[in-house]
């Protein structure tokens, strides 16, 4: 069953990884703006269909999401088998970098973490098939493409995943307003999986058993926490600065 991508930015992003099969793209008649002609230009080179059709035709195949004058019809997101990932990064002169998502809801603050994982090079996203954003066209589109680059696996039972890096050598660390160490205190540089809880409760209880400590991000105002997606920015590139590699 094929899906949608809209926005100039994924859609250029999608033809140029290669990932996907596309099946079509439509563009709005009239633009000629410059990231519409970049895409025609790469749909070209790949021998990939476009046409041109009026904008409301693309109102009516997105009603929800500002598709920026184009959209392109897409085999499914392709999700990763846990097996798989350990086995690739198993052989890899790297530490692992895994990031776990416990029921975040919120399209776009997946879509964030999925561009913030992309830059910081982390070799997979895992989120549960249960309570929890799926991979959609507007996760593709605050992904602003990265959504295509970075491995994600749909995972039944987030703790049993857990149990399964730790037996694979990885460090569990879960981000807690209540933790007592700071985030900047911790090891990061060794194997690790990073565990950020939904916009609203954080990490559930029994999800927090699993980590090997929780670490926390001091807070000088009023609110008690961070946006998910922010909080996941601040720890990555935390992992990046200790590993020495900004």
């Amino acid at each position: 069953m094929a899906e949608q991508i809209v926005g100039r930015n994924p859609v250029i992003e999608l033809l140029r990884s290669g990932v996907r099969e596309i099946e079509h793209i439509w563009l709005a008649e009239g633009s000629s703006h410059p990231r519409i002609r970049q895409i025609i230009k790469l749909a070209e080179r790949n021998g990939v269909r476009y046409q041109r059709c009026a904008r409301n035709h693309l109102d009516a195949l997105e009603p929800d999401i500002p598709h920026q004058g184009v959209i392109a019809k897409v085999s499914r997101t392709r999700y990763r088998e846990l097996q798989a990932i350990l086995e690739k990064v198993q052989r890899q002169d790297k530490p692992a970098l895994f990031v776990m998502l416990d029921s975040v809801q919120d399209p776009r603050n997946l879509g964030a973490i999925l561009r913030t994982a992309d830059a910081t090079d982390v070799d997979a996203v895992f989120i549960p098939k249960n309570r929890a954003v799926d991979v959609t066209a507007a996760v593709h589109k605050a992904s602003a493409g990265a959504s295509d680059y970075v491995p994600i696996a749909k995972v039944t039972n987030v703790a049993r995943t857990l149990e399964t890096l730790k037996a694979a050598g990885v460090w569990v660390v879960g981000a807690a307003e209540d933790a007592e160490l700071t985030y900047t205190d911790a090891d990061l540089t060794v194997p690790l999986c990073l565990v950020l809880g939904s916009e609203s409760n954080g990490i559930r209880r029994l999800v927090k058993q699993h980590c090997d400590y929780l670490v926390r991000l001091p807070m000088l105002g009023e609110i008690a926490s961070l946006n998910v997606s922010v909080a996941a920015g601040v720890l990555l590139y935390e992992v990046l600065r200790q590993r020495e590699l900004i």
